[in-house]
């Protein structure tokens, strides 16, 4: 094996060599190429990678390889195939050799990318696949990852063309709407009357960018064109400054939630925020909770039922075991008081009816609020401030 190591003589000599390169003494080093390199320049650039190193000094390594151009549409662009294009017209008789589920030659059964057939193009011999051009353009490693490679600008010009059909055909049902209902606003009047509109008047219609009306916190109703807010704006107060009491409810700052009452001390006509639980038990709130738990136990039964995915079923289903589970409990309820009776001690009014008098001890105030007797208990921690 032979050693690439120089000897003292050899590495003496180089210097020397390098030194006079550097002073100006001996002419500069030349590349492959004729071309003179820097004596300046550090070993580090000019030693080549493994992996491209040729035995020959050079700074080739150091430039960036030179792309592949070609000319389409008078303009210069990385090389690509045609795709989609084809060598002819499709062939009348199967080939020998050519794909079994298609009949096209360019490619094999398994790489076949048509639907699968129930009797491929072999055993039928009708409607033969044409041949595909098959190109081996040989591309490097960022062409074969480059998603625009090949793109032609021109394409999204039939992408332009639909949105306009869709625009002129919106434009159309709005017009024949609004003449069946009549002239509505003073635009609609001038232009029934035969005034007529221009550009500029017609792009200040209302009615045409009301799409693009929405604002922060609050979106237009396209058919009542009402505005609904769904979101907290400026002029709305934050809930945890309704009540600044440090005893108030509790307000989580991650979910922003507030689930009691921060003013329970004001009567409900004056409340305009009574807790976030207020709209989570009133309404069809309870009902679709009850829904979502007999989808989820159901599930568990081994019944194929989702609530998001089929929530017609879980409906019926859901109202069909309400049924039977009242005539289950009204039928066994029926059959204990027939065996043990006892029937006039369930039609009963309550005791506090009865006595007139309870002993919860419960305070309230002239309005009829509750002062005392029903307070909700405090949450005791570690802290010293939750002892007291």
């Amino acid at each position: 094996m032979q050693s690439n190591r120089l000897t003292k003589e050899e590495y003496r000599k180089q210097k020397d060599l390098d030194a006079a390169r550097k002073a100006g003494t001996a002419p500069a080093e030349v590349d492959e190429e004729g071309n003179e390199i820097n004596p300046h320049t550090p070993q580090f650039m000019l030693k080549a990678p493994w992996y491209v190193d040729t035995g020959k000094v050079s700074l080739k390594h150091q430039k960036a390889p030179e792309k592949r151009k070609a000319t389409r549409f008078g303009l210069e662009q990385s090389l690509w195939y045609a795709r989609g294009q084809r060598a002819g017209p499709a062939a009348t008789k199967y080939r020998k050799g050519a794909c079994e589920n298609c009949g096209a030659l360019t490619h094999k059964t398994k790489d076949c990318v048509e639907r699968p057939r129930k009797k491929g193009a072999k055993w039928t011999g009708q409607n033969i696949q044409a041949d595909e051009v098959v190109q081996d353009m040989d591309l490097a490693w960022d062409e074969k990852r480059d998603r625009w490679n090949g793109y032609d600008p021109k394409d999204h010009d039939k992408v332009i063309e639909e949105y306009n059909k869709i625009e002129e055909a919106r434009r159309a049902a709005k017009a024949s709407e609004l003449d069946k209902q009549g002239p509505t606003t003073t635009s609609e009047a001038k232009k029934i009357a035969g005034a007529g509109l221009s550009d500029d008047e017609e792009d200040d219609d209302e009615d045409k960018y009301a799409d693009q009306a929405d604002m922060p916190g609050q979106h237009v109703n396209q058919k009542t064109r009402t505005t609904i807010r769904n979101l907290r704006i400026r002029e709305d107060t934050a809930k945890y400054l309704l009540n600044l009491d440090t005893d108030s409810a509790y307000y989580d700052p991650k979910t922003r939630s507030m689930r009691d009452n921060p003013l329970a001390d004001q009567t409900e006509e004056d409340i305009q925020f009574g807790g976030d639980n207020v709209l989570r038990y009133t309404g069809d709130a309870p009902e679709m909770a009850k829904v979502q738990m007999f989808a989820w136990q159901a599930a568990d039964r081994g019944n194929d039922v989702h609530l998001q995915a089929n929530p017609t079923q879980v409906a019926i289903l859901h109202k069909e075991y309400e049924s039977k589970k009242d005539s289950v409990r009204d039928s066994t309820q029926k059959s204990i008081l027939e065996k043990y009776g006892g029937a006039e001690h369930l039609e009963a009014p309550p005791k506090e009816l009865l006595l007139a008098q309870t002993e919860n001890y419960v305070e309230y105030s002239r309005t009829g609020r509750v002062i005392k007797g029903q307070e909700k208990a405090k949450t005791k921690s570690k802290y010293e401030e939750d002892g007291k």
